[in-house]
């Protein structure tokens, strides 16, 4: 997987980091999800069928793709 850095003040890594914090994420995984598409706030969560397995999941938001076992497996990769 690449790796980006870049440069920020301190004050702006102070609130990077507090904020991946707050949400139990790590700074990683924080701005992963800040570059994604905004999330639709006030929409219901929506329940579908699976297709492979016919249980009930949670349906993405509009406008964005389902949660793969890649996706997952990527998002788990930082954990020990």
């Amino acid at each position: 997987m690449p790796t980006i850095t870049f440069k920020v003040t301190d004050d702006e890594a102070r609130r990077i980091q507090a904020s991946a914090r707050q949400r139990r994420l790590t700074v990683s995984e924080y701005l992963r999800r800040q570059t994604r598409a905004p999330e639709v706030r006030g929409s219901r969560v929506r329940r579908v069928r699976c297709e492979h397995t016919g249980a009930l999941i949670f349906a993405p938001p509009p406008g964005l793709v389902p949660l793969t076992t890649a996706d997952v497996r990527e998002i788990l990769s930082e954990f020990p």
